[in-house]
């Protein structure tokens, strides 16, 4: 009515339980704190389901006195009777055995039964079964982001346990290869868990307690990297059960990727091959004729468009058997004949 305030109705109280919470800007009510307790879950299932088959392992070589301490390291139980997964170069030589010490209290001692330093790979032995084996999972299938769980022994500290995510793919790792060209560890995982001296030769794994790679801590690196289980490693750590040691072929060449030539493209495609920048004398690729400036179009009929597909095909089955090989010299093709060497685990 006019000329008649109009008072505002009052406002009823409300208790605490039916106040509206506070809600933040940009995430419903409790989001955060649910997130985060899911993430913690996560871990906490990880660690405690994976933790009874990571070994602390302490590293000697024998001497005329005995056991001789030369580092410490992880490794992962494979197998009940057993077979332990670490990082070679934590059982580089003069390493020949140590001990092995689980989360239950148990010390076992173990000796080395093969390393692979071209994957930084090894397996050693405890000379007790009753291990609590752990599930490995396929690296080919991460994805960047992904959560991931390293569990390992840093400066000798029993079941540490960090957690980040993957953040990268298909990175590459220098393997020493002697006096030779340095071979590559391909495909190896990137994430942000942190890794410390120790680390090395532990495990890396998904949400579901999947071992997708072994960790390494190599000095010098300043990444937190894995060496992938999938496919090719799991043949690997085969080898080294069974035979101790991984056969691979070596041609002695060394060269990058480069675009193939207008006249190239014709026959081969648009794409790139390996152009050769060195020749090691009297190596296999030497004896064959290869030259300085060849481009490596194929071999044994499969297509070369970087180092890393040479080195892939260097497998066991090639070694001493002749390779029909195409190369583009001086605007032609050509083709070779190759008898792959055996490539020794030192690269000399």
């Amino acid at each position: 009515m006019a000329g008649v305030d109009q008072a505002r109705a009052p406002t009823a109280s409300r208790s605490p339980a039916e106040a509206p919470a506070q809600r933040r800007p940009n995430g419903d009510v409790g989001g955060d704190a649910d997130a985060l307790d899911a993430y913690s879950r996560a871990v906490i299932g990880v660690a405690e389901s994976l933790a009874p088959a990571v070994a602390s392992l302490r590293v000697q070589r024998r001497t005329r006195r005995g056991g001789m301490p030369v580092g410490t390291g992880s490794g992962l139980a494979l197998t009940h009777d057993g077979f332990i997964l670490t990082s070679a170069h934590v059982v580089a030589a003069p390493a020949s055995g140590g001990r092995a010490a689980f989360t239950d209290g148990r010390e076992l001692r173990f000796s080395v039964l093969g390393r692979d330093p071209l994957s930084d790979l090894a397996i050693v032995r405890a000379e007790d079964g009753g291990l609590a084996p752990a599930e490995l999972g396929d690296a080919d299938e991460l994805r960047v982001g992904q959560l991931v769980v390293a569990i390992g022994n840093p400066h000798g500290l029993e079941g540490s346990v960090t957690a980040g995510v993957v953040s990268a793919l298909g990175r590459a790792l220098p393997a020493p290869a002697g006096r030779r060209p340095a071979r590559i560890i391909d495909n190896v995982i990137q994430t942000d868990a942190a890794l410390n001296p120790g680390n090395s030769g532990g495990a890396l794994a998904n949400g579901r307690g999947q071992v997708v790679g072994i960790n390494t801590a190599i000095a010098g690196i300043g990444l937190g990297l894995a060496v992938p289980i999938n496919a090719t490693t799991r043949k690997i750590i085969g080898a080294l059960i069974t035979e101790g040691r991984v056969r691979r072929g070596f041609l002695g060449v060394a060269g990058g990727p480069r675009p193939l030539p207008p006249r190239a493209r014709g026959r081969w495609g648009d794409r790139t091959g390996v152009e050769v920048v060195e020749v090691v004398p009297d190596s296999p690729a030497d004896r064959g004729g290869v030259r300085v400036g060849d481009l490596i179009l194929e071999l044994d009929g499969r297509a070369v468009a970087s180092a890393a597909d040479l080195q892939q095909m260097m497998t066991a089955e090639l070694i001493d058997r002749p390779v029909r090989t195409w190369v583009w010299r001086s605007g032609d093709e050509l083709s070779l004949e190759l008898l792959p060497a055996e490539l020794s685990e030192d690269g000399t």
